[in-house]
């Protein structure tokens, strides 16, 4: 029961609302007074609580409740479901559950269940899946994150960590202090900085680029879209091929050693293997020199426009950002160890303001300076299980039981899954040649998904359970990443027969005599006092206390005190290397790994390197355009694409695509036009718009747009249709969206 004398409160990942109900429904959410640059895309789920598009009831695919599990799987996504009472559909799963654990074993079970879910800490649907999978003996997982999966494996290799220095990314402060030159591969999106795990209180992006720029800070926005730095910093845009940042970086690197601007100092104290990676770009092994020459020949980019770069980038106090779009390509790992090598060149990595950056903007906490504080979360337990899969590649799991695959030095083989369970995610959203793997979801027995509306995961399941929405339970939204802490209200009762995440768990645990166990005699609010409390425990080791769990409930949110020095990344190891050394086997930043080298691949060697793409413009046929398929303004990922803010920015009911005026002349297409985008993978129906601010032989068109197949053709505009579903190495096996090469012409 929440206070009456305080306006409800929720919180999401793009941004905290207050709350206005009137005869039980919510008629509006405000933006929070405390945030000075809000996102619209809360707003989008008022209108889409109720109607056609809820789910509110437990509901069956009509041949799997007849036939049984592995009846017509090629069905999912176009058969009629039946509606079930709880008392059913727990019994459905629970029987299902035991037959496959008993029959094929617990990992026949995969869970990966990837997404973002809710921003509360309790109602974590992800979480709450894992620790009820197991209570009854675990499951196949995944690791790593479509979002960067590439730098996630290769860069703690180099620098120890990853998600460490995500974290204790330099702030937006100290780079409008100490910078003089900001190097953007990928651009600095504020629409992607509208979101952040876990809850967010107040956007700073906007706020901290505009006062580098204020401060005289110069940016270089390295992308194919002017769009991806703002407009009012007027930035230098340089728009090379797409997938083409490697060698571009490269080049920089060559032009700094040819000409004497490395801080050798820095690289002999610091780093480790640099003369090994100088061998490599002065072309010992090849006799082909990566000089920037070489690097203008592959990205389209003037040689002295590189050569000047190098020059400035030298004589600056400069920060490199790499966005998380860059590991997104063939290869994804090399941009980032390139960036890191080409940041250790300018021996400036640990200084304020300056160094190197893993995406500035991807999210709003990239750069905000707050204390890294370990809040509690609802315990998963332990996964007896060890079988798993990197993230990206669920297809070929489903494909090819018992095939073997290559991750991070080690081999691995498919389990052979015959039930999925997905939780706060939509993998119809998230992955690559959708077309594909639609053919490989007919394959398990069963799929079940908890959702709360009718997208292509409910579409394509056979069980579906009807989860409520943040607005119809209560949680706490309690981010490391965010300093703000909101109490989020439940504003009105669940619609139809819709159950919170962890009620399905606990109804389905009742049925398999694991209640005790996932419960721990705990009701809801009980677990979230808690984390409430093992979490005022924890920060107060740091001298912050948070108030009592009443206390919090009646004054709705807080906000952690800010730190009393900026953030500067690496900085304790730039002032003692030897007392601070970092978890690689040097203790060094390894620009040449020893351990990678060792792992042989033909894909990903033991330095920096430049390899051709699986598509780019370099290879393409005369029509052929490449497509960038990049994160959208209106919506997080695909969640309330059926919203009226992202149905505002499509009123012709297909995504937008936006192509050069050029690029539009030749295939005699206009403004306005219904397009058709196409490849051997499949297509998808767009809206085009015309724009000079885009790289000629580009197109941009935004993922999330809800997967609707007519044949291979998704009707609203979702790109995955055309995207491959290749690794980007053996090392990291992650997604490689963004090269990726269409056709597009009148539909």
């Amino acid at each position: 029961m929440k206070p009456t004398d305080r306006d409800l409160l929720t919180s999401s990942h793009w941004g905290t609302y207050r709350v206005e109900v009137a005869d039980g429904r919510v008629t509006a959410l405000r933006d929070f007074e405390e945030d000075p640059d809000p996102s619209p895309i809360g707003h989008g789920i008022v209108d889409v609580l109720e109607g056609p598009t809820r789910i509110t009831t437990p509901m069956v695919r009509k041949s799997w409740l007849e036939g049984g599990p592995g009846t017509a799987g090629e069905k999912r996504g176009e058969e009629d479901f039946v509606a079930v009472t709880w008392e059913v559909a727990n019994k459905l799963v629970a029987d299902e559950l035991n037959r496959v654990r008993q029959d094929f074993g617990n990992q026949a079970i995969y869970a990966g269940s990837y997404g973002w879910a809710s921003a509360g800490r309790f109602h974590h649907a992800q979480s709450q899946l894992k620790r009820f999978l197991n209570c009854i003996g675990g499951c196949t997982s995944s690791k790593n994150t479509y979002s960067f999966a590439a730098a996630e494996v290769v860069v703690p290799h180099i620098l120890g960590t990853f998600r460490g220095f995500l974290d204790t990314a330099t702030s937006w402060e100290s780079i409008a202090s100490d910078c003089e030159l900001f190097v953007a591969f990928g651009g600095v999106p504020l629409k992607n900085g509208q979101i952040s795990q876990g809850g967010t209180g107040a956007h700073v992006q906007r706020a901290g680029v505009s006062a580098a720029r204020d401060a005289g800070v110069r940016f270089v926005n390295i992308s194919p879209l002017r769009s991806d730095l703002m407009e009012e910093v007027e930035a230098e845009w340089l728009a090379p091929r797409p997938s083409t940042d490697a060698a571009l970086m490269l080049g920089l690197a060559h032009t700094l050693l040819a000409e004497g601007l490395q801080e050798q100092t820095f690289l002999d104290r610091y780093t480790t293997g640099f003369d090994r990676f100088t061998r490599y770009l002065n072309g010992a092994a090849d006799g082909i020199a990566k000089n920037a020459a070489w690097a203008a020949d592959i990205c389209a980019l003037p040689a002295d426009t590189i050569r000047d770069l190098a020059r400035r980038m030298a004589g600056s106090r400069t920060m490199i950002s790499v966005a998380w779009s860059l590991t997104r390509q063939d290869h994804g790992e090399q941009p980032f160890w390139a960036g890191i090598t080409l940041a250790a060149m300018l021996g400036q990595m640990g200084l304020p303001g300056t160094g190197i950056g893993f995406g500035y903007s991807a999210m709003n906490n990239i750069g905000l300076n707050r204390h890294q504080l370990d809040f509690a979360s609802f315990p998963q337990g332990e996964n007896p299980v060890k079988d798993f899969i990197p993230v990206a590649r669920v297809t070929d799991l489903l494909e090819n039981p018992g095939g073997q695959f290559d991750y991070d030095g080690q081999s691995y083989a498919y389990p052979d899954i015959r039930l999925v369970w997905w939780a706060g995610g939509n993998p119809f959203h998230h992955h690559q040649d959708l077309n594909r793997m639609r053919l490989a979801w007919a394959k398990p027995d069963t799929i079940i998904a908890n959702e709360w509306c009718w997208n292509a995961l409910a579409k394509h399941a056979d069980i579906v359970l009807p989860c409520t929405t943040p607005l119809e339970r209560s949680d706490i939204a309690m981010s490391p990443k965010d300093p703000y802490l909101v109490a989020m209200d439940q504003a009105i009762k669940p619609i139809g027969q819709a159950r919170d995440d962890h009620q399905i768990f606990r109804g389905i645990a009742t049925a398999m005599a694991v209640h005790d166990a996932f419960t721990e005699g705990r009701s809801a609010e009980e677990w979230q006092r808690w984390i409430w409390d093992v979490s005022r425990q924890r920060v107060s080791q740091f001298g912050i206390e948070l108030p009592n769990w009443d206390s919090f409930q009646k004054d709705g949110w807080l906000k952690v005190p800010t730190p009393d020095k900026p953030e500067i990344m690496m900085a304790d190891f730039r002032k003692d290397p030897d007392a601070n050394p970092l978890a690689t086997p040097s203790g060094k930043i390894e620009i040449f790994s020893d351990t990678i080298s060792g792992f042989d691949y033909d894909d990903c060697p033991g330095h920096p390197i430049w390899l051709e793409p699986l598509e780019w413009l370099g290879s393409a046929e005369p029509d052929q355009l490449h497509m960038i398929s990049n994160q959208p303004r209106n919506k997080l990922h695909s969640q309330l694409d059926h919203g009226p803010v992202s149905r505002a920015d499509r009123p012709r009911g297909v995504e937008p695509v936006t192509m050069h005026p050029e690029d539009a002349a030749k295939r005699d297409l206009h403004e306005g036009q219904i397009v058709r985008i196409h490849n051997k993978r499949g297509a998808c129906l767009a809206e085009l718009r015309t724009n000079a601010d885009i790289r000629l032989g580009v197109i941009q068109i935004a993922t999330g747009a809800w997967f609707d197949p007519d044949g291979d053709t998704c009707r609203n505009g979702n790109p995955n249709t055309l995207t491959p579903d290749k690794g980007s190495s053996s090392l990291a096996q992650g997604p490689i969206a963004h090269s990726c090469l269409v056709k597009v012409s009148s539909a």
